[in-house]
């Protein structure tokens, strides 16, 4: 007999699946998890969300009554599937919305699953002592104008006057960041839906001082999240750069580990020149001096169809030729493999 569902059981999974090395290059070049683990997922559940390079998002609202399980069973489920079948593990939280599940998955040890209870003395102790900046939405500079007036946790936040954080964040901004931290969650899984970034990154085999590496992985990330913009007919109108040092240290001690500068981009693009052009001045613009460097990311944020997109004509004819070629290049890439056409510098 089915049981009947808690209302106060956590809803929603956050899947993070652990791919090894060669997968998780492929699911980089594809921007979302491999269509097989998405189609696992999907036995679950028919409400799945991708969330690139390696996550997805599952609700099973409707799955618990027909499985009759909980969340906690089905992720179980979830995870023996994925390990039999494609021989990949993954970390899970469950949570009542997908924020709460996230930041669930992100506490969780590696190939666990951690449930976070909907009633509410549960999301209180839950988030009770977080740092503010695991709260969705809480960028750097908002964690630091945070902290410099004492609200560095989630609970502190909670606790403090509406006002004073629509005064210190402004008004929209203070509004929801106090939802959150009460545990509100107003998000929604929504299968298919766009992608609201596109994200790449590169790790060196041993801390990298020298900035001519650097800039040759900054130009292979560029374009790789132009192929993949371009292929999905997307454009993007800013950029992210984050810097992971060797000694993983932090702008700020609240903020995600590294330096993480955004560019906007003079017109929406997904051509991989300008995508190099800006990474290349935002890394310049961080004046590093023989920093130990880990990894670097570019993330391209602002995403809209590429038909909605303007652009500029330019009576430069290199810059015609360069996209001609780079049309070519995708072509032969999407025949022959992504490496099939290379700038010499990468392919040196």
């Amino acid at each position: 007999m089915n049981t009947v569902r808690d209302p106060h059981g956590p809803g929603v999974l956050y899947v993070r699946f652990r791919l090894p090395g060669p997968d998780a290059r492929r699911v980089a070049a594809a921007g979302v998890p491999l269509p097989p683990l998405l189609t696992l997922l999907g036995t679950v559940s028919p409400v799945v969300a991708a969330a690139p390079p390696d996550a997805a998002y599952v609700d099973l609202r409707g799955a618990e009554r027909y499985f009759g399980r909980d969340a906690v069973h089905l992720a179980a489920v979830i995870r023996v599937r994925a390990l039999a079948l494609h021989g990949v593990d993954c970390t899970i939280g469950a949570g009542p919305g997908p924020m709460l599940a996230r930041m669930a998955a992100s506490a969780a040890a590696p190939g666990t699953t951690l449930a976070v209870p909907g009633d509410p003395d549960a999301v209180r102790e839950f988030l009770a002592g977080r740092p503010v900046g695991e709260l969705p939405g809480a960028g750097a500079a908002t964690v630091r104008t945070l902290r410099s007036y004492g609200l560095d946790t989630v609970d502190r936040v909670a606790a403090a006057p509406p006002a004073t954080l629509q005064r210190l964040v402004g008004a929209r901004a203070g509004r929801e960041l106090r939802e959150r931290a009460h545990g509100i969650d107003r998000g929604r899984v929504v299968p298919n839906e766009a992608a609201r970034s596109v994200a790449a990154d590169r790790a060196f085999d041993r801390d990298e001082i020298d900035p001519v590496r650097h800039r040759r992985a900054l130009l292979s990330l560029a374009g790789e999240l132009g192929a993949r913009l371009r292929a999905e007919r997307l454009v993007c109108r800013s950029l992210t750069l984050t810097v992971r040092y060797a000694d993983r240290s932090r702008t700020d001690p609240a903020a995600r580990p590294g330096t993480t500068r955004t560019r906007a981009l003079p017109e929406p693009t997904a051509h991989s020149a300008a995508l190099t052009d800006a990474a290349y001045r935002t890394y310049g613009a961080l004046g590093l001096q023989r920093a130990r460097v880990r990894g670097l990311a570019l993330r391209a944020e602002g995403l809209a169809p590429v038909e909605s997109a303007a652009h500029q004509l330019s009576l430069d004819p290199a810059d015609e030729r360069i996209r001609r070629i780079e049309e070519v290049a995708d072509r032969a890439r999407a025949k022959f493999g992504p490496r099939a056409v290379l700038p010499g510098t990468l392919a040196a």
